[in-house]
């Protein structure tokens, strides 16, 4: 029997969860059709206390998951084995790496499309607030299961 190479499943996860979430987002939170201001109520610059909120909370789970990374990885070290985990921690491993990415990339669209959004135009579209939503979210997954699969592989 042909098993699939460590990690197969935490990539899986990852590619899968953020389609997934693109349809669920797309389809109950940003199911009414048309733009959306970015600034509440029209007063310009409004979004950016958001900005930073949404940054804030986008930088601490990047960093809980790139740090739960560089700690398991490091510690590897001391455990013997020529410095290698077990494979089973493959998959909880990539899924925090994906993590780190969809939270990276989430952090650099918003910031880029705000200023867009404040330079060239006055509207922030559907399939925007939908992207944002969706990476955001889709790093939040990833971190979130990604977690519990570790958890639940040290306490066995």
């Amino acid at each position: 029997m042909c098993h699939p190479p460590a990690g197969t499943w935490g990539l899986l996860i990852a590619f899968a969860a953020f389609p997934v979430l693109w349809t669920l987002i797309r389809f109950t939170i940003a199911r009414e059709p048309g733009s959306r201001k970015l600034d509440p109520q029209g007063t310009w610059n409004a979004f950016e206390p958001f900005l930073a909120k949404y940054l804030r909370i986008g930088e601490f789970i990047v960093g809980l998951a790139a740090g739960s990374i560089v700690l398991l990885l490091g510690s590897s070290v001391l455990r013997g084995n020529g410095g290698n985990l077990p494979s089973y921690f493959a998959s909880p491993l990539l899924l925090l790496g994906c993590c780190v990415g969809y939270g990276i990339a989430f952090m650099v669209w918003l910031t880029y499309h705000y200023e867009d959004y404040q330079h060239n135009s006055t509207i922030h579209t559907r399939p925007a607030y939908v992207f944002s939503l969706t990476l955001g979210f889709s790093a939040f997954a990833c971190f979130f299961i990604g977690y519990a699969w570790l958890i639940f592989r040290f306490t066995r």
